[in-house]
């Protein structure tokens, strides 16, 4: 192993790829380090992969990429107990390549990134923790591995080592996670033959949907479901703050089940056999829990910049953008022969302010603490809507005007005037 490279990229996951791929094609020697047996060993869920994203670093990458379906369908579910308020958004245009969105096996899409990295010219040493950052007088020159022989050198550093983000804690650069900034999200994998997942979803060949939901499979907690099919299997899965799981003292997987015994939702996982479970944290706090972003010698990002998106449910191509960006900056100072100074290494972040990534998440950095301070979002509401939706068509001999008098009086029961207006404010000064 060589002692000392241009670049160590700490992690193996899309922000991490994204980095050593981008440097590496810039002709920088670049050492990726990966705790796991592969990139992508650790994770089996499916997840939603943004071709922008991924276009800006990879231009050809659907040539060979291992990509599941491609999104056509959109569904918006606000559920109750046994019902769910939604709506779709289907369109033709999404079906006309090239395709906007894909659903993937992350297993198999981190391999795949991977490969093209190395291809590209990293150096990528599995099976290898970082234990420490080197440091001297407060500038980060490397890391110490649990190898033999593990102390390598560079002149920056980037940490893409997931939310916990172990080594900037370690170093000080970043406090504690807390409880209501990140959630725990479960997923299972059910496997289906593909003529089934087309036709319980009304799609063909490549085609896929997407289910975002929200309501009372949360049990009163700040959180959402998803369900999104696959070529052979449908994704399912749920999350919600782990500060909410400590109150309510209910496992992830006890929720999941319940969420998957719903009835809107029981039979389009019917004869599906569950092969594959996973459970990770994921940054929800938003702009507010943004932790530095660089310094002397060293970048976070990905998650362990705490770059998600959790109202849009956008994380894979925050991470691929945090990760370009910040090679992008060592590229740039490295042909200006200018050091990697905290001074200068804040180029980084202003490249992400310029982005959609800082912008899109400074437009809803109220979100997160308007969801987890008022938890009838999550109950009243959703029954509200179903109860005033079946009280509308249900048709039993009342004229509309009573019924539409009854759904009034029946809202105001459960929620006053200038509560729901209150509600709607908050809302709305949260996606201002």
């Amino acid at each position: 192993m060589a002692t000392k490279f241009d670049v160590i990229v700490v992690g193996g996951g899309p922000s991490g790829n994204a980095a050593a791929y981008t440097l590496a094609k810039a002709g920088m020697q670049v050492l990726q380090l990966e705790r796991g047996e592969t990139p992508g060993s650790k994770n089996v869920q499916g997840a939603i992969l943004y071709s922008d994203a991924l276009e800006r670093i990879i231009p050809d990458f659907r040539d060979d990429a291992p990509l599941e379906r491609h999104i056509i369908e959109q569904r918006m579910w606000v559920l109750d107990d046994e019902s769910f308020v939604g709506s779709h958004y289907r369109s033709d245009r999404f079906n006309r390549p090239p395709y906007n969105r894909y659903t993937i096996i992350r297993a198999q899409f981190d391999k795949w990134f991977s490969e093209r990295v190395q291809r590209a010219g990293a150096l990528l040493i599995c099976e290898t923790t970082v234990q420490d950052l080197l440091l001297d007088n407060g500038r980060v020159i490397g890391v110490q591995t649990d190898r033999t022989g593990g102390t390598v050198y560079a002149d920056v550093v980037i940490l893409a080592d997931g939310v916990n983000s172990a080594l900037a804690r370690k170093a000080g650069f970043r406090p504690e996670l807390k409880p209501a900034e990140v959630a725990l999200a479960v997923k299972e994998i059910h496997f289906l033959p593909q003529e089934t997942v087309e036709s319980r979803f009304n799609v063909s060949g490549d085609a896929g949907v997407v289910i975002e939901m929200m309501g009372k499979i949360t049990r009163g907690m700040a959180g959402t479901g998803f369900l999104y099919t696959n070529k052979e299997s449908i994704t399912v899965g749920v999350g919600c703050l782990l500060s909410d799981f400590k109150k309510q003292k209910i496992s992830p997987y006890d929720l999941l089940d319940q969420m998957k015994s719903h009835p809107a939702i029981s039979p389009l996982l019917a004869g599906g056999e569950m092969k594959e479970y996973c459970a990770h944290l994921i940054p929800e706090g938003g702009y507010k829990a943004i932790p530095q972003l660089s310094g002397d010698g060293w970048m976070v990002v990905g998650d362990a910049a705490m770059l998600v998106n959790s109202v849009h449910r956008e994380g894979s191509n925050l991470a691929m953008t945090s990760g370009r960006l910040a090679a992008e900056t060592v590229i740039e100072l490295a042909q200006e022969g200018k050091p990697y100074s905290a001074e200068n290494l804040l180029r980084y972040r202003s490249k992400l302010d310029e982005s959609f990534v800082m912008k899109d998440l400074k437009k809803y950095r109220n979100m997160p603490e308007v969801l987890h301070g008022n938890p009838h979002f999550f109950t009243d509401y959703p029954e509200m809507l179903s109860d005033a939706a079946h009280t509308l068509l249900h048709v039993d001999g009342s004229d509309k005007k009573s019924k539409e008098r009854q759904v009034r009086k029946e809202l105001r029961s459960r929620r006053s005037i200038l509560g729901m207006m209150g509600d709607a404010y908050k809302i709305w000064r949260a996606f201002e």
